[in-house]
Order: C-alpha cells, then structure tokens, then sequence
C-alpha cells in the first residue's frame, strides 16, 4: 500500500501536521502550567513576601493570641483574600497546627486538604521545629495536579501553618480548552494536508510516471519514443539528461550490436574451432569449426573435462595469470588438431577459451617436404654417383681404356649429367608455379588443332615401341584461352607417360569433346595401369608406382606434378577417369574463357 509516492507523500503530510499539533499542544499546554504557576507564586510573594514584612508581624501577633487559628484565618480573607485569589472553589486558605500539621480551620473542611501531606507542608513543619520562619514551602511540581504554599507563622508559645492550596481546576479547564482547539486545527491540517498531497502528488508523480514509463519503453528496446520537457525544474531536467541517456544508450548498444553480430560472424565462419567454459567447466559457446574438428556436435551440456581434461587440468587452467596460456595436442580420429588455452577473465565471470587449430595436413606437408627433400637427394644422388665412378674410371685407367669404351664411358656421364640437368628443370619450373612467379602468355586458341599438334610429335616415338596411336577428333571443338605452351606441355606429359608405361605393342586412344563451358580430352592406354593404392598420390612430387621401370625410362616422377600444377594454374582439372581392364585413363579438362585475373598475362621468364 505504502509502496506508491502519492501514498507516501500524503503520509509523511499527515505526521508532518500531527507532529506539529502535538508539539504545539505540548507547548501550549505546559506554557498554560507554568504561567499559573508563576503567577501563583507570584501572588504569594506579594503578600508574604519581604515588602510586607509589617502584614507578616500583624500575623504573628495575631498567631499569639488564644485563638490565633481563627484570628489568622479571618484577617487573611477580610486583608488580602482577593490578592491570594481564594475562590473557595479552586483555590483555599488553611491554617494548620505547626508540629503536627493538622486541620485547625480554613475556608473549606478538613476534606479539601491531600490525603498525605505535600512536601511544601513538610518543610514548613521542619521550619517550625527548628524555630525557623524564613523558611518556606513554595515548590511545586509542573506535573502535579495540585499547587501548595506553605509558610510557618509563630506568635508567643503558638505556631501555625497558612497552607493555601490550588487543586488547579482553572488550568485543567483551560487545557482542556486548548485541546479542543489543537484537535480542531488538527482536523482540518489534516483534511489541507490531503488535499495537499493529492496537488503535489500530481505535480511530482506525473512526471515521474512518465519518466517510470519511457523507462520501460527502454527496457523493452524502445528508444525512439522521446519524452516531452514540460518544466524547467529539477524533474525537467531529469526528463531532459533521460532522453539523453536513452539517445547514449541506443548508440552503446547499436555499437555493441554491431560488435556482437562481427564476432558471431567471425567464430561463425572462421576456419580454426572456438570453445569456451564459465569457472564451473560449462559450456558458454562452440562454433561450427569447432564441431568440425572434434567430429562430434558438442552439446549445451558439455562440460571441460569430457572434452580436454586429458590436454590439461582445468583448475590448472584456471590457476593462469594472464596473458600466460598453455598449448597442447590432441587426436580426434585421423586429425591432429593443435590447442591454445588461456584464461578470459580473472575474475568471478571468467573461464578458459580454447582454439583449435587442424594441424593434420600441417603435418603432411612437413612429412611430403621431408620425403621431397629425400627424393630430391636420392635422385640426384644416383647420377652423381654414376657420373663420379665413370669419371674416377677414366682418369685412373691411364690411356688404358680402349676409345669405344672411353666414348661409351663419356656418353654415360653426358646422359647422367641431362638427367640431373632434366630433375633441376623440373625444380625449378615448380618453384616458379608455386611461388607464382611464372607468367602464363594467354591467346586464345583452336584446342583441337593443339591436341593434333602433340599427338604427331608423339607418332615416332610410338612407331618405336609398336604402339598403336590413334587421335579421332570430334566433329568441332571451340577455341579457348590459355598458355597453348604450357597446355601442349601437359598433353606431351599424359601421352608421353602413356607410351612409356605400356608394354611394346599397345594401344592408345585419344579422344576429346566439349560441354557449354569446357572442353575436355582422354589418354587411354592398356598399359601397366596404377594400382588402387596409388591412384591417389601419381600427382605427389617424385612419386612413381615402378620406380625402377622409371628411371629405365628417364622419368623423374615430376612431369604429372608440374602438369597438374599447370592445368590449376589455368582453373582446370587433370584426373584418372574410370577405366575397366588394363590399362589407365587420364582426363584433362580446361574452361573455355579464363576467369578475369585467375592467369596472369605476360611473357614466361624462362631459362
């Protein structure tokens, strides 16, 4: 109920006006008691008082009489009875014996008087025992119901009491009059102070209804609506700085937003995986790399320790100081993923984030550049060695060795010295392509006069092996785009290899075709063929199925390698296609148009 302003307002008015009345009435009420006090007081010292020190004598000469009691009773009331204020209704005179204190007589009976005597009559009596008449009794307690004096009075052997005692009616009814009139005004502060409250209410409450609203609006994710400036006070200010902030706070989160939406595309798309855990070990987010890798679809209860407790303990983990991170590896199936570990936060909203990075073709890369490096050393190795021990032969025979066998020595070294010359072309010719540093010169060409071309440069060379070589072009194949050298250098290569793998006295088929945007051709031979095992690695650099047959032939096991290397470099493909019996069949498929910028035109640095 009080929860509401308004309510709280009209409160906090109402015991603001019931405070203020009940002070003023306990003012009033006390100033009322003690002016009667005083004033009583008052009246007693004006007629017992130094000055009337001669009324005072008259009194103890009349105490000295037989019958002083009534004598002292009776020149009070005919002397001084209106200065005492004596009423016979609130206010008496009596006149008591000074040892004991007892009734002798007084404007009113015996019953007038306390039931216990005041301590102003006690010290009156004290006073006349000690013989003492200065002293008088005149204290009076403002919370008591009754106002006393008491003065001793002797006169020869006798010794009186003049005790006058006020039983305060005059002020109780006065009280009683200020009361109501306090009670009245209370009323009607009260009925003001709601009135009032309902006004200031509506002054204050308002406009911070309005401002409780747009506060709401806010929350919801509203921040078009603007609050109306409708004062220049305080309240309008506030309204003023509340559009202000609203306008602030849209922009903040407007920017945060938009940084949100870059990291959720960024862990979204980016190819290394992404995890994160709170400091319990759960987790707050995965992206799909992530799944990827770990070849699960890691679920919303996943925790750290299912995942990577074998990489490193998580309250380890934890136990980092930043920028301090820990790394590790992991196998997942035939991947080899590599892990970063840090933690995000040192404080209680922290956790650890983890990104995985898929190191396995990392690894065969380094595996395949080992084992090029041990071909390229093997290879070269073979011809050095030939090349040294024919050399070594004739310097040490001394003019011994007949000359045919000299020529023959010398011819071996001059072959040996071509093929070494053959395997650092073919290097070469790959660092450029890998490097991008071969320029491909692009024309556009009959593709069918270029597969004519090569296929007559390889007629010889199939005559001598018994081969059949037959080429049946379709009825029209369009021109196309391309470094017509480098092509007719990979048609070289497949047909090339086809005649050397297949036995003496085989068959090779050229044919080709187009489709609306390519223009393919096949090599099939019924040669050797390749194995299943290594139908995926003929491409790999200085691999060979029969290395021994190879180097009968003077292969170097790079010719597909460059070729394949060539064909990418022109947004092609060259494959095995299928193939049923003996034999293998190679598919080179080239784009009619160059996309623009994937070949670079120019002229070829080559030596």
């Amino acid at each position: 109920m009080f929860r509401s302003l308004h309510m709280k307002l009209t409160l906090i008015l109402l015991l603001l006006i019931t405070s203020l009345m009940a002070v003023v009435g306990a003012f009033l009420t006390t100033s009322v008691t003690s002016f009667f006090i005083d004033d009583f007081y008052q009246q007693i010292e004006g007629v017992f008082g130094a000055e009337k020190k001669d009324f005072v004598s008259s009194l103890r000469s009349e105490a000295a009489q037989e019958d002083g009691a009534s004598r002292i009773l009776e020149m009070l009331e005919s002397t001084v009875g209106g200065s005492l204020g004596i009423d016979y209704h609130a206010r008496n005179c009596f006149i008591l014996d000074g040892s004991t204190g007892t009734y002798l007589t007084g404007t009113a009976g015996e019953d007038a008087l306390p039931r216990e005597q005041s301590p102003n009559l006690l010290t009156a009596r004290n006073a006349v025992v000690q013989g003492d008449e200065t002293v008088v009794g005149d204290q009076s307690s403002i919370t008591a119901d009754y106002m006393d004096v008491a003065i001793p009075i002797m006169g020869g052997d006798n010794a009186f009491i003049i005790y006058i005692l006020d039983n305060k009616d005059t002020v109780s009814g006065l009280n009683e009059q200020l009361f109501l009139i306090i009670m009245q005004a209370l009323v009607i502060g009260l009925l003001i102070s709601v009135l009032l409250s309902f006004l200031l209410s509506k002054t204050m409450v308002g406009p911070i209804e309005k401002l409780t609203a747009g506060a709401e609006r806010v929350a919801a994710g509203d921040f078009d609506s603007e609050l109306t400036v409708e004062s220049t006070d305080e309240i309008g200010i506030l309204t003023g700085t509340f559009n202000e902030m609203a306008g602030v706070l849209q922009s903040t989160l407007a920017a945060v937003e938009n940084e949100r939406d870059k990291l959720d595309t960024l862990f979204l798309h980016m190819t290394d995986g992404v995890v994160a855990f709170d400091r319990e070990g759960r987790l707050i987010h995965c992206n799909p790399a992530a799944n990827t890798m770990l070849q699960r679809t890691v679920a919303q209860d996943c925790t750290y320790d299912e995942l990577f407790s074998s990489v490193y303990p998580f309250q380890q983990m934890l136990a980092l100081q930043r920028p301090n991170y820990a790394e590790g590896e992991m196998l997942v199936g035939d991947r080899t993923l590599e892990l970063y570990l840090a933690p995000f936060s040192d404080q209680a909203s922290g956790g650890v984030l983890i990104v995985l990075h898929d190191v396995t073709e990392h690894h065969r890369n380094e595996e395949r550049r080992k084992e090029f490096v041990a071909n390229v050393s093997h290879e070269l190795r073979t011809p050095l060695t030939n090349v040294r021990s024919y050399a070594e032969t004739l310097r040490d025979a001394n003019g011994d060795i007949p000359p045919d066998m000299a020529n023959s020595f010398l011819d071996i070294i001059i072959t040996e010295t071509d093929r070494m010359t053959h395997i650092v072309q073919d290097l070469l010719t790959l660092s450029r392509l890998d490097a991008g540093n071969t320029e491909l010169i692009l024309s556009r060409f009959p593709f069918g006069e270029a597969i004519e071309s090569v296929t007559r440069a390889n007629a010889l060379a199939a005559r001598q092996r018994g081969h059949e070589l037959t080429y049946t072009p379709p009825e029209s194949l369009p021109l196309i785009v391309g470094d017509r050298s480098r092509l007719e250098q990979v048609m070289m290569n497949v047909i090339g290899n086809a005649i050397k793998y297949t036995p003496d006295g085989g068959h090779i088929r050229i044919t080709a075709g187009s489709t609306e945007d390519t223009v393919w051709m096949e090599v099939c031979d019924d040669g050797i063929g390749i194995p299943e095992k290594d139908r995926d690695r003929i491409f790999d650099r200085f691999y060979r199925v029969d290395k021994a047959r190879s180097r009968e032939s003077g292969g170097t096991g790079l010719g597909l390698s460059i070729a394949k290397e060539i064909v990418g470099r022109h947004h092609g493909s060259l494959a095995l296609a299928p193939h049923e019996g003996p034999g293998t069949t190679i598919r080179l498929t080239l784009p009619i148009a160059q996309e623009r910028g994937g070949a670079r035109a120019g002229h070829a640095a080559e030596q």
